[in-house]
């Protein structure tokens, strides 16, 4: 009956009754064994033709649509040496951790259902890893497929998987574990890395059945009783106390018999080393499964806490939080499960450091960038994977083959911005090519603010961290691109008075936002692969008036990182206005009408500029808490008076706007919007938004999702997938829009 069905359905496609949504069929066998044999006599029952493997992007794209194809894979086909880059058959056998597989990229991308019956030992090569996975069950674009109701085309061309070895993480990394009689099939998600009990939804269907022998249709029991049969008698005088070596029964039976006396015979001694190959393999499946993956995390901050919640909820990852504040460390630990903390200041503690990154799966570095080069070299030495948010450093990139040669995934700029920036342009860039379009334009703004109703300070931000990082941008130089000419403003302050009249901020206008230019934009054309630009520029968003009411600190020198001999930490007390005075050459027992009035007149500063330091106590009696320079100084006054207070909360916003040529008279603006608020009494947006990227990836590093060696940023379709799936289901996702014009 099961063998009619199956002819039945190939009379069907022999008529040409098969959906052309779904491109021509193709099943790839491995293997040359009686389980490659079996499933492909079943497989000829339907109308079918064998190619050869070079042959398979030919049939994949122009193959007949009333036949089957078919294609055996043997070693030689996909098997090579890591340095030769050929297959020697000895060589295999005795060192089969020296090759590779080159399965997924030269078979299995053409495939529409692989059938695996090969035997696989440990440390042989993996036919399909899980990062194969990601690409060969990624949505193809395919329109010149005709459709009709009911026959869409299909996602992607792989579609199922017959695991007939049963090796669960064996060959097929992906499949986990065995599938049963009563569920024979599970769906696996390669962007979710997930397995579910289902027929609907993405992924593809695996079957992996392990213990199919206990019922056998009954016409296969008829055939195989037909076949034995004729050697019944020549079996019944076998004698089981006998000594197997006095046996003289018919060869075929003599070569049959596996046992004889409790002994393996001559032929199937091989069973039992398969057999403690296996246990031993098991053993270390389970042992590995059994045991926690460990990640270190360097840092205790604002970022390390939705970093520690997502890698510790499924409880299979021990973390340790390692932080100069006892106390910081200590609340987190104490707050999530299977968290421990550890007191270590990195610069002093290097040893311990060392002994960390060496006890550890991977390390999160979230400490200041100039520090991860430090962190890295150690992840090199001890082999220990590595994830940061921070720009790849030059100091970072040198590491690079350092890396390589270490074989471990150093995984960066997997915050906000740089990170879900980088994930949501690629993802669109990614896509227009894909369909033929070309990126004519590409403007992005990104910023970290008080939500709206919380921005009441006379910048109208305020400071989570370090105000460092937010006081270097506004004196950092910038280059971009317009209409096809290249624009740079210097160092040292330009930046503020040009920035906001350079940049056009003209969306979500009840935020009443302003931007300017960050770094250097052009570097991404050749990152995004968006040549074709006429214009880029990625940019920062501030609420308007904030270039502004900065211009007046930066006229005043208080962005000055140069040494100032009124802020000697051992000098005599001085107060914000008698340091202002001292700055413009002014006698500090001037009134301060009076010096506002200077300020005014022969510093150039306005009166928006004037009350911005006066109601931020700058023009006050107040004590400096000196910090050798201006820039310093200011960096600590504000860290404690710009912040945040109870129950207020933070604001993220990100904006992509894409233009894109989909023909000489077609055009299309199309932009993606991310906003996203904190919670009053928990994690801030930036938080989440930075850390949750970087956990999301430490995970997938961890289960094997991310397998590429060496430095990474997240711009590869298989990576920022699936973790902009993940973070969606977090909460955080953008919403996109579109304008078509000719």
């Amino acid at each position: 009956m099961a063998r009619q069905a199956i002819r039945d359905a190939g009379y069907e496609i022999s008529l040409g009754l098969l959906p052309k949504s779904i491109g021509p069929l193709i099943f790839v066998f491995t293997g040359s064994g009686n389980v490659s044999q079996g499933a492909q006599e079943v497989f000829r029952e339907l109308p079918y033709e064998y190619v050869e493997p070079e042959h398979l992007k030919k049939v994949a794209n122009h193959g007949a649509m009333n036949r089957i194809y078919a294609c055996v894979a043997s070693r030689e086909d996909h098997f090579i040496n890591k340095e030769t880059r050929k297959f020697d058959s000895v060589e295999y056998e005795e060192h089969p951790e020296r090759y590779i597989s080159t399965f997924s990229q030269k078979l299995a991308s053409y495939a529409t259902c692989i059938i695996n019956g090969i035997y696989w030992a440990p440390n042989s090569p993996k036919l399909l890893t899980i990062p194969d996975a990601k690409r060969l069950l990624r949505p193809s674009h395919q329109p010149w497929l005709p459709t009709s109701p009911g026959c869409p085309v299909l996602p992607h061309r792989l579609l199922g998987i017959c695991d007939i070895s049963a090796d669960p993480g064996g060959s097929i990394e992906f499949m986990r574990d065995c599938t049963t009689i009563d569920k024979p099939f599970c769906l696996y998600d390669a962007d979710e890395n997930t397995n579910t009990e289902s027929f609907g939804g993405d992924g593809v269907l695996v079957c992996s059945i392990d213990n199919m022998p206990t019922q056998l249709p009954r016409e296969a029991t008829e055939f195989f009783g037909s076949l034995l049969l004729p050697y019944v008698p020549e079996m019944l005088k076998l004698h089981a106390d006998a000594p197997f070596s006095s046996c003289e029964s018919n060869p075929v039976v003599k070569n049959a018999v596996i046992a004889a006396n409790g002994q393996l015979t001559p032929n199937f001694k091989y069973i039992a080393d398969l057999r403690e190959q296996r246990a031993k393999s098991e053993l270390k499946s389970r042992s590995a499964m059994s045991k926690m993956k460990k990640a270190l995390i360097l840092g205790a901050g604002y970022v390390s806490g939705p970093v520690v919640q997502y890698l510790t909820k499924e409880g299979n990852i021990a973390v340790t939080v390692a932080s100069s504040v006892k106390s910081e460390a200590d609340a987190l630990a104490a707050r999530y499960k299977n968290t421990s903390p550890v007191l270590l200041d990195v610069k002093r503690s290097k040893e311990d450091l060392e002994r960390l990154v060496d006890a550890h799966d991977v390390v999160v570095s979230l400490l200041p960038y100039e520090l991860h080069p430090m962190v890295c070299e150690l992840c090199i030495k001890h082999q220990t994977d590595m994830v940061t948010t921070s720009y790849v450093s030059p100091a970072m990139q040198q590491l690079e083959q350092g890396a390589i040669a270490a074989g471990i995934t150093v995984m960066n700029e997997t915050g906000l911005d740089p990170g879900i920036d980088h994930m949501l342009a690629m993802q669109i860039f990614d896509e227009v090519r894909e369909k033929g379009g070309k990126i004519s334009s590409f403007v992005s703004f990104c910023g970290g603010l008080p939500a709206p109703e919380h921005a009441d300070n006379p910048l109208m931000y305020k400071f989570s961290w370090n105000p460092r990082g937010v006081l270097l941008t506004t004196i950092n130089g910038a280059k971009y691109l317009e209409n096809g000419q290249v624009h740079e403003i210097p160092t040292g302050g330009e930046l503020m008075h040009l920035g906001p009249k350079i940049t056009k901020v003209d969306f979500l206008e009840g935020f009443n936002l302003e931007g300017y230019p960050n770094r250097d934009s052009l570097t991404y054309r050749k990152l995004y692969g968006i040549e074709s630009a006429h214009t880029v520029l990625r940019g920062t968003l501030r609420y308007r008036g904030f270039c502004h009411r900065i211009t007046g600190l930066l006229r005043l020198g208080l962005i000055n990182s140069q040494p100032h001999t009124s802020l000697h930490p051992q000098g005599p007390d001085i107060t914000w206005k008698q340091f202002i005075c001292n700055l413009i050459g002014q006698n500090s027992e001037i009134l301060t009408e009076n010096l506002k009035q200077i300020l005014k007149e022969k510093m150039g500063l306005s009166t928006t500029q004037i009350i911005t330091l006066e109601q931020m106590d700058l023009l006050s009696d107040k004590q400096i808490l000196k910090k050798e320079n201006p820039f310093d100084t200011l960096c600590h006054y504000l860290s404690k008076r710009l912040v945040y207070g109870p129950g207020e909360r933070d604001l993220v916003v990100l904006r992509h706007a894409v233009g894109i040529e989909w023909s000489p008279d077609k055009f299309e603006h199309r932009h993606v919007e991310m906003v996203c608020y904190g919670d009053s009494n928990g994690q801030t947006a930036m938080s989440r938004t930075v850390g949750l990227p970087a956990a999301i990836a430490t995970r997938m590093i961890l289960d094997g999702e991310i397998q590429d060696k060496g430095l990474l940023l997240p711009i590869k379709r298989d990576i920022y997938q699936p973790i902009l799936k993940r973070l969606a289901a977090e909460g955080i996702k953008a919403t996109e829009g579109s304008k078509f014009f000719e």
